[in-house]
């Protein structure tokens, strides 16, 4: 068979690289389109990816017309390769697939991007969501028991790498706690606002207090924090989150992957309370895994109180292991459904009584 792919974001490159690999491993054939956005294309390098790329509009709010790039060049490149369905996350891929008649599978967790979900379910075959997920797509979504990030992080995919901490010059019983923090320039960041800079230095030097900090910002840093940049690749950094003790963050996709690896996580941001995505209300009040809160002051105690507490590592892997006994392995999960789709989408339906 052959699946064409859309990449958009770091976090759309793990999620689909491991399944990718395996469709290939099974003989299929794969393109991929990928959007020249952060770490993206970097990642689908480090793995072995061949793709094609184009660059995103860059100036924030006429972003919204780069659907029309996507759509030029995800036809150019299904010119001769007669892919058998089109894959992604968004609108780009739904009409994609429209416009080339093929069916189309697309994967959201993204409730915020309640219009795109919706425009995409218009001319997607199927949207599958998290269990978890606050809004009803209609009649072509699928729940399924997982995450995206269950994709790459599930243990039976990731298996994390101890020298990573000496490669931090960490020993082995040093505490640190890794900062993440958004550069709030997607479409779906209008509005939104996390940690303040005045913010980030109060974090540093109070979590300093107790463990080594690193920060991994999506965009610059000042200059008074740059000693602090987390000395790893991209492709390193779920390594360096699993051995950490703490995640602090206004991001939302590194939130999620912290806490399937059993790293606490206070996660900041005016998503919270707003609207906000399904997996971190189960995060955080089925699982304990994580804290979210929309004020700052609050988030910065409530990571100093956590950084306080003996074995809290040792406390989260419990959690953690209640949280993996409910969830599937998504990349065995939807290998399993592209190759026998549509047939597939009719044995998930009676399995969950869906219509």
């Amino acid at each position: 068979m052959k699946y064409l792919f859309f990449i958009n974001t770091p976090a759309q490159a793990y999620t689909w690289i491991p399944i990718i690999r395996e469709l290939q491993s099974k003989g299929h054939e794969i393109r991929i389109l990928a959007r020249d956005y952060g770490s993206t294309l970097g990642l689908l390098k480090a793995n072995g990816m061949k793709f094609d790329q184009f660059k995103p509009i860059t100036r924030k709010y006429t972003r919204i017309f780069e659907i029309f790039i996507h759509l030029w060049k995800g036809l150019k490149l299904s010119r001769g390769f007669r892919t058998t369905v089109v894959i992604g996350f968004g609108v780009d891929a739904a009409f994609t697939a429209a416009l080339l008649r093929k069916p189309c599978i697309i994967f959201t967790d993204n409730e915020p991007t309640h219009v795109q979900n919706v425009m995409a379910s218009w001319f997607a075959s199927v949207i599958i969501t998290p269990d978890c997920f606050q809004r009803d797509i209609g009649k072509k979504q699928l729940r399924i028991n997982g995450y995206k990030e269950f994709a790459y992080l599930h243990p039976d995919v990731f298996k994390p790498d101890p020298s990573i901490i000496s490669g931090l010059d960490i020993n082995k019983t040093g505490k640190y706690v890794i900062l993440r923090f958004n550069s709030f320039d997607a479409v779906h960041d209008i509005g939104r606002r996390g940690f303040t800079s005045g913010d980030q230095l109060t974090l540093v030097n109070e979590l300093g207090k107790y463990a080594r900090v690193f920060i991994s910002p999506e965009g610059n840093l000042p200059k008074e924090l740059e000693s602090y940049r987390l000395p790893i690749d991209d492709n390193q950094i779920h390594h360096a989150l699993y051995y950490a003790q703490l995640l602090v963050t206004d991001t939302q996709t590194m939130a999620t992957e912290a806490a399937i690896l059993g790293t606490p996580v206070v996660r900041c941001n005016n998503f919270v309370g707003s609207h906000d995505m399904g997996n971190f209300i189960e995060l955080e009040q089925k699982y304990d895994l994580i804290y979210c809160f929309n004020n700052s002051t609050k988030s910065i105690n409530k990571a100093v109180e956590l950084i306080k507490l003996p074995d809290l590592k040792e406390t989260w892997g419990r959690k953690r292991q209640k949280l993996l006994n409910d969830k599937i392995n998504l990349t065995r999960f939807m290998v399993g459904f592209i190759e026998d789709f549509p047939q597939s989408l009719k044995k998930c339906r009676d399995m969950r009584g869906q219509s």
